[in-house]
Order: C-alpha cells, then sequence, then structure tokens
C-alpha cells in the first residue's frame, strides 16, 4: 500500500472552451464554423452549470479544482476588459473556495481572442503585450482567492498542432512560425511570472506558485537504430526539456506542472529534420492497450519523465493526466496504475503537490470533436445531464484516504 501525504492535492481539470459552452469572440469559435468537423456549441453550458459541477467534485472528495478563465470572455475587444465576464470568473473562484476546493487557474488554454488572432496570434510582435494586459486584468480581479497559477498550458503541445502539423488554428506549416511562437509564449510567461508575483507583492498577499502546464511524452524508439535514438534525444530535448529549462533559467517558475497521458513510439524515416522530428512507428509494433484516440496506455513512462525532473529540485503537480475510453474499469486502471507510477517516483525523492485527473466532465476535445469520453462524469450532450462514472466513486475514496492498494 502506498499512502500519499496528508495535504496532497486531489482533483479534476477543465478548461474553458472545452466546457463553458458559446465563447463565441475566440479564434477556435470561428475555425469551428469554417473548417473544424464539429462545433463545441454549447458544450457542457459548465458556464451556467459550474455550481453543480463542483457540487459533484466536493462529494467525490475532490479539494482542488483545475480549471482555466477565458481571454476570450474577459477581453472581448483589445484593451477593454469586461467587467461582468471578470464578475463571473470571480463567482466561479468563490464557488470552489465555498466548497474546500482549490482552485488552479489557467490563464491559457489553447484558445486566443478572435481580435488578437486576426493580429497575428502568437506571430505578433506585440502578443506578449496583448497577454500581459489579460493577465494584469484577471489575476488582479482574482488574487485574494487563488494561489495556483497556469500561466499556458501545453505550449508545445500548442505549437506543434497549430503551426506544425497545421491540424488547429491558424493551421500554418513552418518550422520557422513554430520557432517564432514557441518564443514569444516564453517570453510571456516569464513576463507574466513577474506581473503576478508583482501583483501579490503590492496588495501585500502571500506569494503565489506559478508555473506552465508542461505536456510530457515517454520517447521510445521503435527499433534502436542510431537514427531513432538520435530522434529520441531530439524529441525528449525539444519537446520536454527545453522550454521548462528555459524558464528555470530566468527564475520563473515555481513547481512544474505536468500532463502525462502517452508514449511516443519513434521510427524515423530519414535523416531529414521534418522526420527526425516528427515520425512514429506505422506498422503496429506497439503491443500496449490504447484509449479511443490510439494513444498508447504506458504508466511506466510517467515515472520515467517525472525522474528526470528531479534535477530540477522543484516541486511537481500532475495537472493532467486520464483516459478516454468507453470501457469504464479500464478508467480506473489507468487511474489507480498511473497513481502507482506516482507514488514510486515520491519515494524516489521526488516532491508532488498533487494530482489532478483529467477531466472532470466529458467535454469538446478540440479537433476531435465530442466522441473521446476522459470524463470522471458522464455528460448526456442533448439533455446537459451528468452521471457520476464508477471510476470516479473509486478515485473518490484515494482522494479521502490517500491510500492506495
Amino acid at each position: 500500500m502506498f499512502q500519499f501525504p496528508e495535504d496532497f492535492y486531489w482533483g479534476a481539470a477543465t478548461s474553458a472552451h472545452q466546457v463553458e459552452g458559446d465563447n463565441t469572440n475566440s479564434d477556435w469559435w470561428e475555425w469551428e464554423k469554417r473548417a473544424a468537423k464539429a462545433s463545441s456549441g454549447a458544450a457542457c453550458r459548465h458556464y451556467d452549470l459550474f455550481r453543480q459541477d463542483f457540487d459533484l467534485a466536493r462529494s467525490l472528495n475532490h479539494n482542488c479544482h483545475r480549471l482555466s478563465v477565458e481571454w476570450s470572455r474577459v477581453m472581448p475587444q483589445e484593451g477593454r476588459p469586461s467587467a461582468d465576464q471578470l464578475r463571473h470568473y470571480q463567482e466561479v473562484i468563490s464557488a470552489l473556495r465555498e466548497r474546500g476546493l482549490e482552485p488552479v487557474v489557467t490563464l491559457h488554454h489553447f484558445t486566443n481572442p478572435l481580435w488578437f488572432s486576426r493580429k497575428g496570434g502568437w506571430l505578433n510582435r506585440d502578443s506578449e503585450k496583448h497577454f500581459l494586459d489579460f493577465v494584469e486584468n484577471t489575476v488582479g480581479a482574482l488574487c485574494d482567492k487563488v494561489r495556483f497559477w497556469v500561466t499556458i498550458n501545453e505550449p508545445m503541445v500548442y505549437v506543434y498542432h497549430a503551426y506544425i502539423l497545421g491540424v488547429w488554428p491558424p493551421q500554418e506549416k513552418s518550422f520557422l512560425k513554430a520557432r517564432c511562437a514557441t518564443g514569444n509564449l516564453a517570453s510571456s510567461h516569464i513576463k507574466a511570472y513577474q506581473l503576478i508575483h508583482g501583483i501579490y507583492k503590492k496588495k501585500n498577499l502571500a506569494p503565489p506558485a506559478v508555473s506552465i502546464a508542461k505536456n510530457l511524452q515517454a520517447f521510445e524508439a521503435c527499433i534502436p537504430t542510431l537514427k531513432n535514438k538520435f530522434a529520441v534525444y531530439l524529441r525528449e530535448r525539444g519537446f520536454n526539456s527545453a522550454f521548462l529549462e528555459r524558464l528555470v533559467r530566468h527564475k520563473a517558475i515555481d513547481f512544474i506542472g505536468v500532463n502525462y497521458y502517452t508514449r511516443s513510439l519513434v521510427e524515423a524515416a530519414s535523416w531529414q529534420s521534418r522526420s527526425l522530428l516528427l515520425d512514429t512507428c506505422r506498422k503496429g509494433h506497439s503491443r500496449l492497450p490504447q484509449n479511443t484516440l490510439g494513444w498508447d496506455i504506458y504508466p511506466e513512462g510517467l515515472y520515467r519523465v517525472l525522474l528526470r525532473l528531479k534535477r530540477f529540485q522543484l516541486p511537481v503537480f500532475i495537472l493532467e493526466n486520464g483516459i478516454c475510453t468507453g470501457d469504464d474499469a479500464r478508467r480506473w486502471d489507468f487511474i489507480r496504475e498511473h497513481l502507482l507510477a506516482l507514488g514510486r517516483a515520491m519515494q524516489d525523492g521526488l516532491q508532488v503537490r498533487g494530482y489532478l485527473y483529467w477531466s472532470l466532465l466529458d467535454n469538446f476535445e478540440w479537433d476531435k470533436g465530442f466522441d473521446p469520453r476522459f470524463g470522471l462524469i458522464e455528460v448526456d450532450y442533448r439533455t446537459q445531464e451528468r452521471r457520476v462514472r464508477e471510476s470516479a466513486r473509486r478515485f473518490a475514496e484515494v482522494c479521502k484516504t490517500g491510500k492506495l492498494e
């Protein structure tokens, strides 16, 4: 049996665009109408039903919840924050506090205001200034009830899908533009980190804990050739390490937020850069079980990527870890096996603050639409009814006792 610390944070996560519904001022909303196979529409109506959803989270013994503030709601027009929307998010944070749920607030979770996107988005040299304007207004409104801030969710996943694969808006396919966007995201976080700490100091509040949510993958060579090993090295460095190292060098990170889902089985077809950085096995060599999106289920990978973080000497917070599946028994197996891997890393000396499952609710899974079911709570999108899954109840016992058999 593994015993987690008494002050451990347990809970689940959501993001605004995936659950709120009707985020009509975002670049994703516009893109869904034009190019996507599915529209987020009303999503889970969480914008209206957040109290009901937080009641469910509390009933499942959660003591923490990660959410995002929708930039396109708070700043529907450039330089003009919406007082009504800031009040709404104040109500959301208060609702969490009233239920004993520690808020972990994300400021950028893939979506941008439409006006920001039309100016070039994260390729614009003024992107940092626009983001900081949003950060200042949002943090100023919420800081008295929030300790944990996540400036940017999965920056490398965002860059990969939007600027390399070109499957998310703005649908670019350019390593040069990807590098530019990555640089702007990193510098925006560094300045936001300084701004957030400055706001708390000015208001005589206890210092906050500020980070990003860094998606980490376990990269493994399909066949241990020199080419594949080199490709693994490049991806480990470029995708997993470089962004974090930059923030650590600038002393702009208080803990490491980790999102972990799967491994990548690397098989490079050639020595060309695009092949070394992108190619994966297409011959079905993986013998691991998979989720409904075809991602390998690999708890050992969580243990391995976490051990590599020990060199930073910072606490770690698991901000996302989850599975989309139609088999709820497999969902509980996934949670249990990944918690065991997490426990092993803690026994090996890693300091971990908490574990948040993705996701509290079934939701809109970006370009994949509504088919993938990640939720601890099932959502009937026609009626908006919620149903707590058995996996959620079993996870609730761990949340209550901190014990894992």
